[in-house]
């Protein structure tokens, strides 16, 4: 499995970390059998995070025909008051400090990434998955109607309006979308994607490492409904 973790700018480092030295690890206690890249939709660059400038290098462009899983982070920023109305935009490549979380995530639908995430929900030899606000992405880009998915949990009514079936999990897997609720869920979906994709015995060694035991039950639309507790 190769995985690709997409970088945009304002994107929160811990939801690209997390499962990037999680699926790192797995391809070494599995011998190869997972490789990891960070890429961006314009290619190889520089990309500033969310978080005080902190930046990580995008070392390739988003290659479907290369990728098995396209992993989207959510974005780093502020949760803002009710009914807050964002300042004027900074420039292209000047991101400012403190900007809305949601204004973050907006911007990436004024980027080539839309389409080529669209691309992606549409191959089925591609899993995509999410952490935190990437599953907004998704559905602010018309992406999610119809899915099951889950979101940090300030923006499951935002979810739950664009037309998706939001899940209150800490992950949901819904076949070739597999998404990650709050910001530490990166670590647990991680680990699912080794177990689902390589085996349970690689995903116990990479939890035992990190000395992480993952959280809640993975939901899937699998079994009887529950009846009203």
């Amino acid at each position: 499995m190769h995985a690709q973790i997409v970088l945009f700018d304002g994107f929160d480092p811990l939801d690209v970390i997390a499962p990037y030295e999680v699926l790192y690890a797995g391809g070494t206690a599995s011998d190869g059998a997972v490789t990891v890249e960070l890429v961006s939709a314009e290619g190889p660059r520089e990309v500033i995070s969310g978080t005080g400038g902190l930046t990580l290098r995008a070392t390739g462009a988003v290659d479907l025909e290369r990728a098995d899983l396209l992993l989207l982070p959510g974005a780093s920023g502020r949760v803002g008051e009710p009914g807050e109305v964002p300042d004027e935009e900074a420039g292209p490549g000047e991101p400012e400090r403190d900007e809305l979380s949601a204004v973050l995530l907006a911007r990436t639908l004024t980027t080539g990434l839309p389409a080529l995430l669209g691309r992606a929900m549409d191959d089925p030899g591609i899993t995509v998955a999410t952490v935190c606000g990437g599953s907004l992405v998704l559905a602010m880009a018309g992406l999610l109607e119809g899915r099951h998915a889950t979101t940090h949990h300030l923006g499951l009514d935002l979810l739950d309006a664009t037309g998706a079936h939001m899940v209150r999990a800490r992950v949901v897997d819904d076949g070739d979308l597999i998404t990650g609720a709050g910001v530490t869920s990166g670590l647990d979906l991680g680990l699912y994607l080794l177990e689902r994709e390589v085996g349970p015995r690689i995903a116990h060694a990479v939890e035992e490492l990190f000395a992480h035991e993952r959280r809640g039950t993975v939901w899937r639309a699998q079994g009887p409904a529950p009846a009203v507790l």
